[in-house]
C-alpha cells in the first residue's frame, strides 16, 4: 500500500518519524509543500495513494472524486481543522475522514500568549529596531488587570484562558458550546459581539464554519474599545482583513499579530505589512517537535487502522 502526506510539519521531520511505518508493509511519499498543494496538483497525485495524511491542502469533492476513481482508501487530517475538507463529499464517496483533535492546545496557547505579550509590549518592534541600530524604548500596556476577550473555548482557547489568568487578565469567552472547565479560575461567558468594548485583546482560537466567516468586520469592530489589540491563531477567514486594514488606518486598532490569513502565505503588497507594531507568523503556532510527533503518531495509527495495517 502507499501512502501520501501533505503535510508540512509532518514531511519536514519524516526522517525521524520513520518508525510508525515499522512493519506495515507501505510506501510513504512526501512531496515538496511550502504550505499546500493546489486542487488541480492533488487531483492528479492522490488517485495514485491508498491512504493519504492531509495538511491544510484544498481536500474538495473533486478531489476526492479523482481519489476514489483511483485507489484511495482513506484519509486523515493532521491537525484539529477540517475547514478546507469536504467532509459530505468524502461521506458520500465511502472515504472514512477523521482528524487528530485535542493535539495542539498548549504549544497554540504558548504561541497566542506570547503575541498578546509582544502587542502589549512591542518587543517585536524593539527588536527590528536594535538589529538595525537604534534603541527604542516604545511605552507598553501591563497585562494584569486587562480585559482577553477569547474567541473559542475549546482545548486551544482554555490553554490560553490558563495562561491569561496566570498573567492577572480578565477573560470573556465567546462560544456557543461554552461549558464550564474545573480547575481554571472564572471565565466570563458572552454572546459575540456583546461586551466586545471592555476588551483590550481580542484572541481567536475557534474552528472556521459557514456561520462564523468574517465575524470581525466592519460592524463589529464599531462596538470594538479604542486601541484594542488582535490576535488570529485560529483561522485567516474568522477576519475581514479589509475591516481590519480600515481598523488599523483609523487607529480604532492598535495593532494585530496573525499566524494566519485569508489567503497564504500572505501576499507580499498586502497593506498589513504597512504597520510596524503588527506581528505576523506563518500559520506555525503548533509546529514543535514534540506536537509534530505526537499528532503524527495518532495520524498514523487512524490510518493504518483504516488501512487494515495496524
Amino acid at each position: 500500500m502507499k501512502i501520501l502526506i501533505t503535510c508540512p510539519p509532518m514531511i519536514r521531520m519524516i526522517g525521524d518519524l520513520n518508525y510508525l511505518f515499522d512493519g506495515s508493509d507501505v510506501d510513504v511519499h512526501c512531496p515538496d509543500v511550502v504550505q499546500t498543494l493546489s486542487e488541480d496538483e492533488l487531483i492528479q497525485l492522490v488517485p495514485k495513494f491508498d491512504g493519504w495524511i492531509i495538511g491544510d491542502d484544498p481536500a474538495t469533492a473533486a478531489v476526492f472524486e479523482a481519489g476514489k476513481a483511483g485507489t484511495l482508501k482513506a484519509a486523515v487530517k493532521w491537525g484539529i481543522g477540517v475547514d478546507n475538507i469536504d467532509l459530505k463529499a468524502a461521506k458520500s464517496l465511502g472515504i472514512p475522514i477523521s482528524n487528530t483533535p485535542m493535539m495542539f492546545g498548549g504549544e497554540v496557547a504558548d504561541i497566542a500568549m506570547s503575541y498578546v505579550i509582544a502587542l502589549a509590549r512591542e518587543t517585536f518592534a524593539i527588536h527590528a529596531g536594535v538589529t538595525v541600530g537604534e534603541w527604542p524604548k516604545p511605552r507598553g500596556i501591563s497585562l494584569a488587570g486587562r480585559t482577553m476577550g477569547l474567541v473559542g473555548f475549546g482545548d486551544i482557547g482554555r490553554n490560553v484562558a490558563r495562561r491569561a489568568q496566570a498573567a492577572d487578565m480578565r477573560v470573556i469567552a465567546y462560544d456557543p458550546h461554552y461549558e464550564p472547565v474545573d480547575g481554571l479560575g472564572r471565565v466570563e461567558s458572552c454572546v459575540w459581539p456583546e461586551r466586545l468594548g471592555e476588551c483590550d485583546f481580542l484572541v481567536f482560537t475557534c474552528a472556521l464554519n459557514s456561520g462564523n466567516f468574517h465575524m470581525l468586520n466592519n460592524d463589529v469592530l464599531e462596538q470594538a474599545k479604542p486601541n484594542i489589540r488582535i490576535v488570529n491563531v485560529a483561522r485567516g477567514g474568522l477576519i475581514d482583513e479589509g475591516a481590519l486594514i480600515g481598523g488599523l488606518e483609523s487607529g480604532k486598532i492598535h495593532s494585530v499579530a496573525l499566524d494566519v490569513f485569508e489567503v497564504e502565505p500572505l501576499a507580499e503588497d498586502s497593506p498589513l505589512r504597512a504597520y510596524p507594531r503588527n506581528v505576523f507568523g506563518s500559520h506555525n503556532g503548533s509546529n514543535t517537535s514534540d506536537a509534530v510527533t505526537r499528532a503524527s503518531e495518532r495520524a498514523v495509527s487512524i490510518l493504518l487502522k483504516a488501512l487494515g495495517r495496524a
